[in-house]
């Protein structure tokens, strides 16, 4: 019993552009491209490995507070998070690979441990749409 979804997009911008979207400037533009999350720091000072950035979704209707843990970070490569959604526990990464000069693949993992086999379709939609928002976001943007 457990969900792993991985999908990748080709994003028409340099890895350290997609880097600062995604990770550098996460806490505000999460919610952009997943608007039933809202993020929130209790302290001042840039996203690195050891933040906790608490977080509240109302995906089901029922609003679950939640922390974001920052498990990994390396600048312009990889970011890695450890999610409490509730009693879920998720475990999301993301990549930047550079792809030519001015394309970087992004590619996000989640895994679910408790979640039942039969959710893997839907999730692995709601992550391909988060992803496919990010790309239009940085595009359009930057």
């Amino acid at each position: 019993m457990a969900v792993r979804v991985e999908v990748s997009e080709e994003i028409q911008r340099q890895a350290e552009v997609v880097f600062k979207f995604f990770a550098e400037d996460h806490v505000r533009n999460h919610p952009r491209w997943d608007p039933h999350v809202e993020l929130w720091l209790d302290s001042e000072g840039p996203i690195g490995l050891g933040t906790i950035i608490r977080r509240r979704n109302s995906r089901s209707g029922t609003p679950v507070e939640g922390t974001m843990e920052v498990v990994e970070y390396e600048p312009g490569r990889a970011m890695g998070m450890l999610t409490h959604d509730g009693p879920l526990e998720i475990r999301g990464r993301a990549t930047f690979e550079p792809n030519g000069p001015e394309i970087t693949r992004l590619t996000l993992t989640a895994e679910i441990p408790a979640m039942d086999d039969a959710m893997q379709g839907p999730m692995a939609e709601a992550v391909q749409g988060s992803l496919r928002t990010i790309k239009e976001l940085i595009e359009s943007e930057t």
